[in-house]
């Protein structure tokens, strides 16, 4: 069960009448610890010229995506023609199921040789990985 305490009780207490004194070197590491903060160097810096050519690429293509498939959708009245539906359901059923394990195995294959390579050069690179 907790005590409530008064105003006579929290008086002293809050007064500050008993000083509170760091303890021995806590000073003088805190004065180390600015000290090497302010020596070090600064961050580098984001390559925003670099990045930016990217990313308006990244906005314009995704810009001409909506415009295409709006176009698209308004045309045919908002819903896929039932013949490309059709013709893509032939696609698949005429043997392409070979094509696409063929696919899905050369996408497997380079998906592990790009993890090769990466955990490779991070052991080259840094000595550990």
């Amino acid at each position: 069960m907790r005590k409530t305490l008064n105003d006579a009780e929290i008086d002293p207490i809050l007064s500050g009448k008993d000083e509170i004194l760091p303890s021995s070197g806590f000073v003088a590491s805190v004065m180390e610890a600015v000290r090497r903060e302010a020596a070090a160097p600064p961050p580098i810096p984001f390559p925003w010229k670099r990045a930016l050519p990217g990313l308006a690429l990244v906005v314009a293509t995704l810009v001409l995506v909506a415009i295409i498939g709006f176009a698209t959708f308004t045309q045919g009245g908002g819903a896929p023609a039932p013949q490309v539906v059709a013709d893509t359901q032939a696609v698949l059923t005429q043997g392409s199921q070979a094509k696409l394990v063929t696919a899905a195995l050369w996408a497997g294959l380079s998906l592990v040789l790009a993890w090769v390579i990466v955990k490779l050069s991070l052991r080259l690179s840094t000595g550990n990985a």
